[in-house]
């Protein structure tokens, strides 16, 4: 039945509430923290850099008491997906005169360079996927919400939604896991009804010819989904944020302004090694 069970490597989105020294950090200095490491990961252009942004992200992880093993459990699933894309910046990357092909036939051209842009591409996608995770492991979806919508509030003074925009995201990090139950019971409906599912050979083509008739149902259901939770708001008189307060008010203190600066320090570290 492994075959099935799609939640158990979907990481972002899960919470896990330690009690660490990260956890007990306020909310909008983990979150600003979390997105200066993906901002860093996403423009470093070495993989010197990349690598240290993995290390730093394997300490987090074990700073917040994070299993190791169950965090790089979340590399799985798109671990087809960036191994296409690696494969396509090395056998179709773009040419240069000044550069030494290693093969060619054809269309395809394989040099040092593209093998270096396919690592580089590896890299970045795995401490991008790395970060989230971290990101959701340590701050909660309610967490999430309070530190957006105290860092956004400005924004609200020149007519922007920013409420709307936290929601959101809200819905988002909770709908992931719900899509992973989802697309679990679809499958084990088609193979309760004959549909071949997770026996025999093939490999990643015949796995992506499996998965392709659950894209349609789990699409429906997540409209479908959507929609009740869209009335079911309205039902209940939702009006957005205009008004609202806070029942427990977010104190920025001086160890989460020395976590902070150490996050930003990490960050320049990532980018300009």
């Amino acid at each position: 039945m492994h075959d099935f069970e799609f939640l158990r490597f979907v990481n972002i989105g899960q919470y896990l509430p330690t009690g660490s020294v990260i956890h007990r950090l306020d909310p909008r200095a983990r979150l600003v923290a979390g997105f200066l490491l993906l901002a860093a990961i996403t423009a470093a252009p070495r993989w010197t850099g990349l690598v240290i942004a993995l290390v730093v992200l394997l300490a987090a992880l074990l700073i917040a008491r994070i299993p190791v093993g169950y965090a790089l459990k979340g590399l799985l699933p798109p671990l087809p997906f960036i191994a296409f894309l690696a494969v396509v910046q090395i056998l179709f990357g773009p040419r240069s005169a000044a550069v030494t092909p290693l093969w060619t036939w054809g269309p395809v051209y394989v040099s040092a360079a593209g093998l270096l842009n396919g690592a580089l591409l590896v890299l970045r996608f795995a401490a991008l996927i790395l970060a989230l995770s971290w990101l959701s492991f340590c701050i909660s979806t309610a967490e999430i919400v309070r530190a957006l919508d105290a860092l956004l509030a400005p924004l609200t003074k020149i007519g922007l939604p920013t409420h709307a925009f936290v929601l959101m995201v809200q819905v988002t990090l909770r709908f992931l896991p719900l899509l992973a139950l989802e697309a679990e019971r679809i499958a084990k409906s088609q193979a309760s009804r004959g549909a071949e599912w997770g026996t025999g050979r093939g490999g990643l083509l015949r796995r992506a010819r499996q998965a392709l008739p659950l894209l349609v149902p789990l699409f429906l259901t997540g409209l479908q989904r959507a929609e009740n939770l869209a009335l079911a708001m309205q039902a209940r008189g939702y009006q957005g944020g205009k008004g609202r307060t806070t029942m427990m008010p977010l104190r920025f203190g001086s160890v989460d302004a020395a976590a902070l600066a150490l996050a930003a320090i990490l960050a320049i570290v990532v980018v300009c090694v």
